[in-house]
């Protein structure tokens, strides 16, 4: 397990995503992440926490730089629900639960997440502008309408299967509607 190169991946699957999705200052990218599948391992089988934060860094670094807010999801434990800031959570207003994701109910990244991020609040819903999937973790339910699939030119991180959701507004109007 290289840690680093993780890391790498990491960042160069969200740099992707983020230009792919031309997501602005406060748009919302979620992640969803398996470090389980990342060691090559069975989703929520083999958690690592030093996966997770070798993953959460590099998703901090590249969004506190570009000024975006990310979503951390949660294993299907605690219903998907999502590690934001506080401050994410009163600019969209999204409705706070009480819980303190873990490892084993939550999930390594999220769990991490919840310890590195400042202020970070539990929220069960959000509509995000973009996401990325390491690990086939599902992350649809989180993205606004229209999702936009994209395919980054890394294909896995570690050996986890990458996939990645943008958005974009509805077209609407019909045969005579102009669209820029």
């Amino acid at each position: 397990m290289n840690l680093t190169e993780i890391k790498s991946q990491v960042e160069q699957v969200f740099k992707e995503t983020i230009e792919a999705g031309e997501l602005e200052h406060g748009d919302i990218i979620v992640l969803g992440c398996s470090s389980s599948e990342i060691l090559g391992e069975h989703i929520g089988k083999a958690g690592s926490s030093e996966v997770g934060q070798a993953v959460i860094s590099a998703v901090m670094d590249i969004t506190s730089r570009l000024n975006l807010h990310i979503a951390v999801q949660c294993c299907e434990h605690l219903n998907r629900a999502l590690v934001v800031t506080k401050s994410c959570a009163v600019v969209y207003n999204l409705e706070v639960v009480r819980v303190c994701p873990t490892p084993s109910a939550g999930g390594s990244c999220a769990s991490v997440a919840y310890e590195m991020l400042p202020n970070a609040v539990v929220v069960e819903h959000i509509k995000a502008h973009a996401a990325v999937d390491i690990g086939d973790t599902h992350i649809g339910m989180h993205v606004k309408f229209v999702q936009v699939p994209f395919r980054p030119t890394i294909k896995r991180v570690g050996q986890a299967h990458v996939t990645a959701l943008t958005s974009r507004p509805k077209l609407i109007g019909g045969t005579r509607a102009k669209y820029d």
